[in-house]
């Protein structure tokens, strides 16, 4: 890597262009002057930009050849470098941040690694306060270090991994059914990696860094660590260990706090910190309680998953699969839909143009499933990032498109949360797809893992607690979320996210094998309601048909202006024809609409072959015989000579058959000009006797005289 400090991006308290390879990004921090009293959260903003000249093409919509909204990878690659830095910040910070990463040139490399290398710099050498730097690395089959784009496709691990100082603080897995003992060596080895990049980043950090401000943690009033002390301190541990798999006791217990501020003279205007205060006394006891009481919030043991319920197909005969699952009080229902390759989404973006995606993966999340009201509508972050961790879980598993050739499309909703309802969407998604009949490799099953640290703890003591199936208070005030989803012989995905500095790895070893035995516990459950996917998909489905066709016949079934294929369209009322560059022609259609198309498609490209009888029409008459069309492609038609129409001589071919006649022939041969000559009297004997022909008076038949053929051989 080699990283630039300029002037370019001056006004900016941090910035510093990041090269590795040929990728190129630009990285920006700003920190405002001003203090947000009205807010009780840290207020940090990411955004990943991606530059259609980045990768040197014109992209964009026909009446807009500009970027428009984010991509869903610059998302995704947006939340990577907020959940790497973030926990790098004080919570007390009530200073607007905002980093932004533009990618200024994309070569082979991925640019998610350089992006977080960059951020870190960029906050490291500015004033702002922050507790880095940070390294990232990308580690590939045989712990092959930041493998390129190409050498990826191939690769069953891909592992993302950030971290510092001898620790991991976020993990992004992707993973083609890949054992714990893999995986772990990868975190190991990019901890090592992480080393590097971080002697390097403090080196050029004691070079050009600028000093950092003083980190503003509020004051806080002695009236109100006194209403605490006195009102609410001895009422705290009742309300985080009330025994019930809900907050509904904290938030019961705040609500008091808050009344309590508000009547205050000297507190009334301080809800901010107040909340703030109220939110730490909260954390403090949930991990007092599991390090020094092995307590949990709900009383669960610590490797205990909670109650699970698995149910396929209940909703209605209409949908093409459906899948239902509940772990505790996180409650998600994922619907199927099926479609044809034409129905395959179209990904054009920096890093792919014109690309086309089979299996999607959307996840919703409305208010109500938190017990919220809110607003509705519109695709977030969070949904976006949910959604595609799932759909990353599931890929692993999900047949070839020659084996299966439709799109497919998973929508899950969260209709209760508490706890992971990504991990719930993939358990609920695996569900769908096998009472869909979709032919996956095996189920996936997912669950989230967390962690509480002891006030005293130091990195290789006991001083900590991994929990297994975390949920309300655990989600919120835990020190880790870390989620793991794979089938019983491996891992496909895994998600890691923290609000500490890092985590060690042996740590996460044993989060890993708790993360295991929760998984098969709950493929248990699934496995009971639907063991494999169903015989055959959905009645309601559309069909596929698919054939072959030589890529020089392409242009024929397509026709001139698309007339010939949108003729079979109309005729046949199929949903769609999708025709691949190979050659390859999908069919999708319902009631047998789909066969209808296939053979008229089927005709056109038909090769015929000497012995083969048709029914064809006369098309013209010539003096030595009548041409006859015996299918619909344009080398279709061929010659009766006067000769092939009856045992003997006749006259003239007009005595015979005429223009429009529907007549039985059969190929006679096929001439080394590729000409087919037919014989009327070898396919239909007694067609001369119906006919009523009699022998010719003359002694010389006619000759055929049509011109040749042209020889299209090179």
């Amino acid at each position: 890597m080699v990283a630039e400090f300029t002037d370019l991006a001056e006004q900016a308290q941090g910035s510093v262009i990041l090269r590795y390879g040929d990728t190129a990004v630009l990285a920006t921090a700003v920190m405002s002057h001003r203090t947000r009293d009205d807010i009780d959260y840290f207020p940090l903003t990411v955004d990943f930009e991606e530059r259609y000249y980045a990768a040197g093409a014109i992209l964009g919509s026909q009446y807009m050849r500009r970027e428009g909204r984010p991509s869903e990878n610059a998302i995704l690659s947006g939340r990577i470098v907020d959940r790497t830095i973030r926990p790098l910040f004080s919570s007390h910070m009530r200073n607007e941040v905002q980093v932004v990463v533009t990618v200024l040139a994309l070569g082979e490399d991925d640019p998610q690694q350089v992006a977080v290398n960059a951020a870190s710099l960029a906050l490291a050498t500015s004033p702002i306060p922050w507790a880095g730097p940070v390294a990232a690395v990308r580690i590939g089959d045989g712990l092959k270090i930041n493998p390129t784009y190409k050498e990826r496709e191939g690769m069953n691990l891909d592992i993302l991994a950030c971290g510092k100082d001898g620790t991991i603080n976020m993990i992004e897995v992707g993973a083609k059914i890949v054992g714990e003992d893999k995986i772990a060596a990868g975190f190991a080895r990019a901890v090592e990696e992480h080393n590097k990049i971080l002697d390097w980043q403090k080196s050029i950090v004691k070079e050009v860094g600028k000093e950092k401000k003083a980190a503003t943690t509020p004051e806080l009033p002695t009236a109100l660590t006194d209403l605490y002390a006195n009102e609410f301190a001895s009422r705290m541990g009742a309300a985080v260990f009330c025994g019930a798999p809900s907050k509904d006791a904290i938030h019961a217990l705040e609500d008091e706090w808050l009344a309590k501020i508000k009547e205050s003279e000297e507190l009334a205007g301080m809800k901010g910190i107040a909340t703030r205060f109220f939110e730490d006394k909260v954390d403090e006891e949930i991990h007092r309680g599991a390090v020094e009481d092995n307590t949990r919030a709900d009383s669960r043991g610590f490797t205990e998953v909670r109650p699970v319920f698995a149910k396929a197909g209940v909703v209605s005969s209409l949908l093409h699969g459906s899948g239902i699952f509940y772990r505790g009080g996180t409650h998600v229902f994922t619907a199927l839909t099926l479609g044809g390759p034409g129905d395959a989404q179209t990904i054009d973006s920096m890093e792919k143009h014109d690309t086309k995606q089979r299996f999607m993966h959307h996840y919703n999340f409305p208010p109500y499933s938190s017990g919220e009201t809110g607003r509705m509508g519109g695709i977030n972050r969070r949904a976006t990032g949910h959604g595609a961790l799932a759909q990353k879980a599931l890929e692993a598993v999900l047949p070839s498109q020659e084996q299966f050739p439709y799109t497919i499309r998973l929508v899950s909703e969260c209709l209760a949360s508490n706890g992971s309802t990504s991990m719930g969407s993939t358990c609920a998604s695996t569900i769908a797809l096998m009472d869909g009949g979709v032919p996956i490799s095996a189920p996936v099953a997912g669950i989230a893992m967390g962690l509480m640290l002891g006030a005293s703890y130091t990195q290789g003591s006991d001083k900590y607690k991994v929990l297994t199936d975390i949920q309300g208070p655990e989600d919120e005030f835990g020190d880790m979320d870390f989620k793991v989803a794979g089938t019983r012989e491996g891992v496909t995905a895994i998600q890691m996210d923290i609000k500490l500095d890092g985590i060690a790895v042996p740590i996460l070893v044993e989060a890993l094998a708790g993360a295991k035995a929760a998984r098969l516990q709950i493929l248990d459950v699934i496995e009971k309601e639907i063991s494999a996917p169903r015989a055959s998909i959905s009645a309601r489905a559309p069909e596929i048909l698919s054939l072959k066709v030589k890529p020089d016949q392409i242009g024929l079934v397509i026709g001139g202006g698309g007339k010939t294929i949108n003729g079979i369209r109309e005729v046949t009322a199929v949903d769609d024809i999708t025709i691949e560059d190979d050659g390859s022609v999908f069919i999708t259609g319902r009631d047998g609409s789909a066969a209808k198309a296939k053979a008229m498609i089927e005709a056109l490209v038909k090769e015929y072959k000497p012995g083969e009888v048709y029914d064809g029409e006369v098309t013209r008459l010539m003096d030595f015989g009548a041409f006859v069309r015996v299918g619909p492609g344009k080398d279709a038609e061929g010659l009766v000579h006067v000769s092939e129409v009856a045992p003997f001589r006749i006259n003239k071919i007009s005595d015979a058959v005429a223009v429009g006649d529907k007549v039985r022939v059969m190929i006679k041969e096929i001439d080394d000009k590729g000409r087919i000559n037919l014989s009327i009297k070898m396919a239909d004997p007694e067609f001369a006797i119906r006919k009523g022909l009699t022998p010719a008076t003359t002694t010389h038949a006619p000759t055929d005289s049509r011109p040749p053929k042209p020889d299209t051989t090179a």
